[in-house]
């Protein structure tokens, strides 16, 4: 296949608001050894993302500096030793960065195929949260059959992703969320019980839902005071994993809670992570994720796609905190 010399991609003007996203040329970048180049049909919008766009959330050294950590597409070119793929394959893919553009190269084994049951947007929906759940619950939190996850942001796209990998996987789920309407979506999804954070306590309704005994695992990215909170609400043995800080990183905490119960406190970045680790996510996603998404059993939530020249659209309704699902951007149309 013959490439183009340029695509399109979008450009930071600036670090800061949503508006310092504008449509660019850069060159297509070529894929080193062991990577996949990829034409993107479809890119998923991320908080990393918006945190790289404000200047927060710089990219690793040797990533593309462009936007955009999952995609889906065609296989268009192979680095020396890239195995497992062929060009044409359709895939969808975890990215070190460059997602907003027509073009993006990224680890071989760092992709997937696209499951039977879904069209390419939503499986461009799927790895960044699919391969942060699964190591951060499964991996870190050693979450098993018959123990119950406390989730936070029940309706992001982490949080629908966590609750329907817990209840496949045979676990108990509460989640927190802001409104009504997100209440009932995570219920929709499998969540036993939907605590609206703005009218419940929801240490004093875990307390209560599990007659004191607290739950095993606990799913953060609120951070802040929630931190102290989450220990409150685990279980003896319980695991806190944090993934973002939404209120902060610092936290005063009564390391009692700790001691007492043997809890454990974990987390992890997946972009930071090293390479092989991501690789074998790729390979627990295929083997036990896959069959699922396959069979119908679990499937990801779209709440709005926009064109790629309308990202900072797509980045304020991020910020807004109103969508319920993925946010993607449709980069072309095959």
């Amino acid at each position: 296949m013959s490439l183009p010399a340029h695509m399109r991609y979008m450009a930071i003007r600036a670090p800061g608001p949503p508006e310092a996203l504008v449509e660019g040329q850069t060159e297509v970048p070529m894929p080193r050894a062991g990577e996949a180049l990829i034409r993107v049909a479809y890119a998923g919008v991320n908080r990393p993302d918006c945190l790289q766009r404000a200047g927060q959330y710089p990219p690793p050294p040797d990533a593309s500096p462009i936007l955009g950590l999952e995609v889906a597409g065609e296989i268009v070119a192979l680095g020396e030793g890239a195995a497992g793929w062929r060009v044409g394959d359709t895939v969808c893919a975890l990215t070190p960065g460059g997602g907003y553009a027509e073009y993006c190269a990224t680890p071989a084994d760092w992709c997937l195929p696209l499951p039977r049951r879904l069209k390419a947007v939503e499986a461009a929906s799927l790895p960044e949260n699919y391969f942060t759940v699964w190591h951060n619950v499964f991996e870190r939190g050693r979450l098993k059959s018959g123990e119950m996850l406390l989730v936070h942001g029940g309706s992001s796209g982490i949080g629908l992703s966590a609750i329907q990998f817990a209840k496949a996987f045979g676990a108990s789920v509460i989640t927190t969320v802001g409104n009504a309407e997100k209440v009932d979506a995570c219920r929709r999804a499998g969540a036993d019980h939907a605590l609206n954070y703005h009218e419940q306590d929801f240490v004093a309704e875990v307390a209560a839902i599990t007659s004191k005994r607290g739950v095993d695992v606990v799913l953060d990215m609120v951070g802040g005071d929630y931190i102290e909170k989450n220990l409150k609400c685990l279980a003896v043995d319980g695991r806190l994993v944090m993934i973002a800080f939404l209120r902060g990183s610092r936290a005063e905490i009564d390391w009692r809670f700790v001691m007492m119960k043997r809890q454990t406190i974990t987390g992890s970045t997946m972009r930071a992570s090293p390479r092989e680790r991501k690789a074998a996510i790729a390979l627990a996603l295929r083997e036990r994720v896959w069959p699922l998404l396959d069979s119908g059993a679990i499937k990801p939530t779209i709440y709005r796609v926009f064109p790629l020249e309308e990202a900072a659209a797509a980045h304020a309704l991020m910020e807004s905190s109103r969508h319920i699902g993925k946010i993607m951007l449709a980069v072309a149309s095959g």
